[in-house]
């Protein structure tokens, strides 16, 4: 097998045969329940996807979980029970036991095959019992895990407002004051912020991202309107006509169609906030569609470099290579990221790659291959799984980040590896965070570097050959 790496001055994409290799994008439900605190999420499939659930949440089981698992049984397959009743009852259940604000249908690929109207029956019940109802079809025969949570927000999105109600208004107005220091009556040219048109920000980040990467914003004059998904259903960001709207998160391209083509909202295309490179190209493409001038950022990026744990952790990664396998579609940002800091990408795959919604973040790739002198990746989608591993064998790269899968067998081959689904759950956007990253990234490189302090090198090259 010939080498990955693409030479010419331009990234290079293939397409393989190989089918989603990653977890059921239902899993988003373990981050989504947590962050929309007055959500309950009802997934509507077999036992093997509560199975699923059971073990992908299990270490949740201290937690009040705000989740369920509707069993479609042999007489819901073969359409002998009436689906509206039992979903009814279930929903009565939920409201009685949970009162939540909002009820989320998870449909399933078993609602798929057998063509369940799940935004049918979802629009009947919801005016029979008042309570929202919002469905999301993230099942895994279309969807890569973590596109499950884009089917989500682009179902609320459409739930939306389309402006705020006055009273909801002032409401928001007097906190804000309050949390800014702000006097009663006090200009808004005084407040420290440009006027430019409502900004809502999409994706699900932890409180503290979001609270760092609103205060970066605020440092430049920009005013955050809100973030979807919010703490809660009813604080919902208003979405109308002319609203700009920014990811923080590659995975989200069905979400940002919705609210351009459904709420004709304004996408600003800019790179993710993922490592120091990433957040700054981020805050500056929201800063030049608002025509708002960053003076100090390129020096506030630099500044992270600069630390003395940053450094150290971009010592073991320079001269080395990564290849991707391609699992969580963070795989671009990660690479561009890794090329930053000195490493050279060998392979990008990923399961779905939408170009128009990631070309601020290719564009960026590209120009960090170039300036950082390195050749540029090809980029795999829908990679076939036998012909990576033979470009492994071939290239012997010093990191490969893989789905759990095959994360043992590579290890068992003398192959250095780190699971991609960490970086899915970490804290790893805005400048806050770099270091967090550049911990994920070199643990089993340090790893190596102990067992082979330890003497135990030469036992692992004997187990490998075998």
């Amino acid at each position: 097998m010939t080498a990955a790496v693409d030479t010419s001055n331009t990234l290079h994409f293939q397409c393989e045969t190989g089918n989603y290799h990653t977890f059921c994008p239902i899993s988003c439900v373990a981050w989504l329940y947590p962050k929309i605190e007055d959500s309950f999420f009802l997934v509507i499939g077999t036992k093997t996807c509560g199975y699923f659930l059971q073990n992908a949440m299990g270490v949740m089981i201290f937690a009040e979980p705000r989740y369920a698992m509707a069993e479609l049984e042999e007489g819901d397959i073969s359409a002998k029970l009436n689906d509206y009743e039992e979903l009814k009852r279930l929903c009565l259940q939920i409201q009685r036991d949970r009162n939540p604000s909002v009820i989320v249908w998870i449909g399933t690929c078993t609602t798929e095959i057998i063509k369940m109207d799940l935004e049918g029956l979802a629009q009947k019940l919801e005016a029979e019992i008042s309570i929202p109802i919002v469905v999301a079809r993230a099942n895994g025969l279309d969807y890569a895990f973590t596109q499950g949570e884009d089917t989500v927000l682009a179902s609320m999105a459409q739930r939306c407002p389309e402006q705020v109600q006055e009273e909801e208004r002032e409401t928001r107005g007097g906190l804000q004051a309050l949390f800014y220091g702000l006097r009663s009556g006090k200009k808004k040219e005084e407040e420290g912020f440009h006027p430019h048109p409502p900004l809502v920000i999409f994706g699900s980040v932890p409180d503290p991202v979001v609270t760092q990467l609103t205060l970066e914003l605020k440092k430049y004059g920009i005013r955050v309107s809100g973030w979807l998904p919010a703490k809660r259903y009813g604080e919902l960001p208003a979405i109308e006509p002319g609203t700009h709207v920014v990811g923080v998160n590659p995975f989200l391209s069905r979400t940002a169609t919705t609210l351009v083509r459904r709420k004709k909202a304004k996408l600003i295309p800019a790179p993710f906030p993922i490592g120091p490179d990433g957040t700054r190209a981020w805050i500056e493409a929201i800063a030049r569609e608002l025509g708002i001038p960053t003076p100090g950022l390129a020096e506030r990026e630099a500044e992270v470099w600069r630390h003395p744990q940053v450094q150290e952790y971009l010592g073991l990664l320079r001269g080395k290579s990564v290849f991707f396998m391609g699992d969580n579609l963070l795989e671009v940002s990660l690479a561009r990221f890794l090329v930053r800091c000195g490493m050279t990408v060998q392979e990008i795959g990923i399961p779905y790659l939408d170009k128009r919604y990631q070309a601020a973040e290719l564009a960026l790739l590209e120009r960090t291959c170039e300036e950082m002198g390195v050749p540029k990746p090809t980029l795999v989608e829908k990679p076939d799984n036998y012909h990576q591993l033979q470009r492994i064998k071939a290239l012997q790269p010093d990191l490969v980040i893989t789905g759990m899968a095959h994360a043992n067998p590579l290890e068992a081959r003398g192959i250095t590896t780190k699971w991609s689904v960490e970086f899915t759950f970490a804290p790893i956007h805005g400048f806050g965070n770099t270091q967090a990253l550049l911990e994920l990234v070199t643990r089993p490189l340090r790893r190596n570097a102990a067992l082979k302090g330890l003497g135990w090198e030469q036992l692992v090259r004997e187990e490998a050959s075998v």
